[in-house]
């Protein structure tokens, strides 16, 4: 079985793109509480321990586009790659109405170990790929659930995401709306927001 806390495809691959999966899949690692944060498995295959069909969507593009991806190999839960070290919620204890079990004590040196395990690698991984290619195009892949607990629905069907430069993010909303899709500029979440890792969602 492979332990890497991630997962390289398309690597060498002549395509601009570089494509990156953040919350891939629902792993939780045997040295994590033997693999369990307490949860059942319907909570386990929910939206707040991975993206649904961020990882399908990301190899699809990969291949479309003959660019390489990295994927995590570990849940959201155990520590978020997608935010900074010192976002506190970077490891979270409650999650969409969830109380986490496995993460509800957590103490300074099990939150170190899974940084030190699985956050730090990925994001050392994920720059020698970036630092190996020529002016790479990043595209972060991420999913969104359709409603959260006790709230209304959200009416988008894809939230493209970006900070201050909207070359790519216009063109793909226009795209995206010429085919009927209801499409969010900076939603449901802003690609801006300080800590966070996203580009395009």
């Amino acid at each position: 079985m492979n332990d890497e806390p991630f997962e390289i495809i398309g690597m060498g691959n002549p395509g601009r793109w570089l494509f990156t999966c953040d919350h891939a899949t629902n792993i939780v690692p045997d040295w994590v509480h033997g693999g369990d944060l307490g949860l059942p498995e319907d909570d386990m295959e929910r939206h707040i321990a991975y993206d649904i069909g961020a990882a399908g969507v990301t190899r699809k593009l990969s291949e479309a586009l003959d660019s390489p991806a990295i994927l995590s190999r570990f849940s959201r839960l155990l520590c978020d790659p997608n935010r900074g070290e010192d976002d506190p919620t970077i490891m979270m204890r409650l999650y969409d109405g969830t109380i986490i079990p496995g993460n509800r004590y957590a103490n300074t040196g099990e939150i170190e170990e899974r940084l030190q395990r699985l956050y730090r690698p990925y994001h050392a991984a994920y720059a020698d790929l970036a630092a190996a290619m020529e002016n790479p195009v990043i595209c972060a892949i991420h999913s969104f659930t359709p409603s959260l607990q006790g709230r209304s629905p959200r009416p988008w069907e894809i939230g493209v995401l970006y900070a201050n430069d909207r070359r790519l993010a216009a063109p793909l909303m226009e795209a995206c709306r010429a085919h009927g899709w209801c499409t969010g500029d900076n939603e449901p979440y802003a690609g801006h927001l300080p800590g966070d890792r996203k580009s395009v969602v």
